[in-house]
């Protein structure tokens, strides 16, 4: 399946963070690594704007062989769905973002798993912030995305891509995959904090095993109490 992973340098409580290095690779490199991990997933492309500000992204993509498409930078479903006709309107696919280095191989093959077994439009897994955020994935039918892009009107909507879709389930199949017990940790990237809090993780279990996972974090988070952050929106 196809992965679009949305990336801008301007963001604005963390400019240029997606190529912010941690142990020498880009953040959204070192999300990639792991993302080639997912067994489900079979072609990447990082969906990033036309501004010249992210010509850097496209040069670090060609650098790494990831697929680059430039589209508008504030109308980011109108970018997604140009980058879904110039990838040839793949039947299926998955929404991310650049900002989750610790994002989890697993809990994306297990998305696509649900999606495909539950015959849904939409299937995502951030309901009651059962996973820690940053770990957040959207598994979309291109053509329920194509009806959001002729549909949506506000600019919430076309910022933010997939509200259109799920917050209709009356029109829309949705599924949900959740986890139990949860995890409302904080492991994505929008602020300095954050961006120290993944490089910290990467810094003590990286070096021993490039492909730790999801427990590991956890467990060094036991370790280190004073370092983990709660989801707000799950607390």
């Amino acid at each position: 399946m196809l992965a679009i992973l949305q990336a801008r340098m301007s963001s604005s409580r963390l400019p240029g963070k997606v190529l912010k290095p941690i142990l020498g690779e880009p953040m959204m490199g070192r999300q990639i690594e792991r993302l080639r991990r997912a067994v489900r997933l079979t072609r990447i492309l990082v969906a990033t704007s036309r501004n010249a500000e992210d010509d850097a992204i496209e040069a670090y993509c060609a650098a790494i062989g990831i697929e680059t498409f430039r589209g508008d930078l504030s109308n980011v479903l109108d970018r997604f769905h140009a980058a879904l006709l110039w990838a040839g309107s793949p039947e299926h696919f998955l929404r991310l973002t650049a900002d989750c280095p610790l994002t989890d191989p697993e809990v994306v093959d297990q998305c696509i798993d649900k999606h495909l077994a539950t015959g849904a439009d939409y299937t995502h897994n951030s309901p009651g912030g059962s996973f820690p955020k940053g770990l957040d994935v959207e598994v979309c039918r291109t053509s329920v995305l194509e009806t959001a892009w002729h549909e949506a009107a506000s600019a919430y909507d076309q910022e933010h891509v997939t509200p259109f879709i799920n917050s209709r389930p009356e029109r829309f199949k949705i599924a949900t995959v959740s986890r139990h017990p949860p995890r409302p940790y904080r492991w994505t990237v929008d602020t300095p904090q954050d961006f120290a809090f993944a490089t910290s993780v990467y810094e003590a279990l990286y070096p021993a095993n490039p492909a730790f996972t999801s427990d590991d974090i956890v467990a060094w988070q036991a370790l280190h109490p004073d370092r983990v952050m709660m989801n707000e929106a799950a607390a």
